[in-house]
């Protein structure tokens, strides 16, 4: 059970760093890669903790389930910065 769960959580860690080596010209979808991201890592913390019976896996995954909303925050205020000021989310025209 231990080894589906860390999977699925290196397989978002993955997907979510991937996407944002594909992606380079979106905005948005970058900054949803890295919510992707830290969810996987997340994932895998939490598997971790449980599987060791320790609470500082989960304490440190809540952190960072803070810290990703924080990032999610201070994007979408920048995001909306950027858009304001060049009327695209895209970073560079194709």
């Amino acid at each position: 059970m231990l080894l589906s769960f860390t999977d699925i959580g290196l397989i978002l860690a993955f997907l979510g760093a991937s996407g944002i080596v594909v992606n380079q010209r979106n905005l948005l979808i970058s900054v949803i890669a890295i919510e992707l991201m830290f969810y996987g890592f997340n994932l895998y913390l939490i598997a971790l903790s449980v599987y060791l019976d320790d609470l500082m896996g989960e304490m440190l995954a809540l952190f960072v389930l803070t810290l990703a909303a924080a990032e999610s925050a201070l994007a979408l205020a920048l995001l909306t910065a950027y858009f304001r000021t060049y009327k695209d989310i895209l970073i560079w025209e194709a």
